[in-house]
């Protein structure tokens, strides 16, 4: 079972299983907590709560840990420019043969397509945009939507 995650100073931090019907490897996961980049550190137990769950292989844990933590700075940082009055959502579930993982921000959305590609030359002294190439590159699936506030991942079983 998840880790039990309590309310934090700077914002609230909520754990819960959207159906409490199904067996454990079929309940959906949803955390929540505002925008304090502290909260940053959250992301390891909770992927470390998912991979003893799926039994994950240590390649798809690390894949899904840096994914995430990728995915849930960007949210913060970026997306509500670190603003704790804004929360960022993560929702895990199961799909057949993948679990797809979601991080939702409340900021104004960007392009994904317009971040420059930083293993070209002329990008690679810039700082930024490594985190995108490194979701695309470690999930199955890498989406974005809802104008960039939302990205979904995939990771095969």
């Amino acid at each position: 079972m998840l880790s039990p995650y309590h309310p934090l100073e700077c914002g609230v931090l909520t754990t819960r299983f959207c159906n409490k019907n199904l067996r454990m490897n079929d309940l959906n996961t949803n955390l929540t907590f505002s925008s304090d980049p502290q909260n940053v550190a959250k992301v390891e137990p909770f992927v470390h709560d998912v991979a003893t769950r799926y039994n994950l292989s240590p390649d798809t844990h690390g894949n899904i840990l840096v994914s995430l933590t990728e995915a849930v700075t960007n949210a913060v940082l970026h997306g509500n420019q670190g603003d704790c009055r804004k929360s960022v959502s993560i929702c895990l579930s199961r799909k057949q043969d993948a679990l797809a993982i979601s991080v939702s921000d409340e900021g104004s959305g960007f392009d994904p397509n317009k971040v420059p590609d930083p293993t070209a030359v002329e990008h690679l002294d810039c700082c930024g945009g490594r985190g995108l190439y490194l979701m695309r590159h470690l999930s199955d699936e890498c989406r974005f939507e809802h104008g960039g506030r939302t990205v979904e991942m995939r990771f095969k079983l």
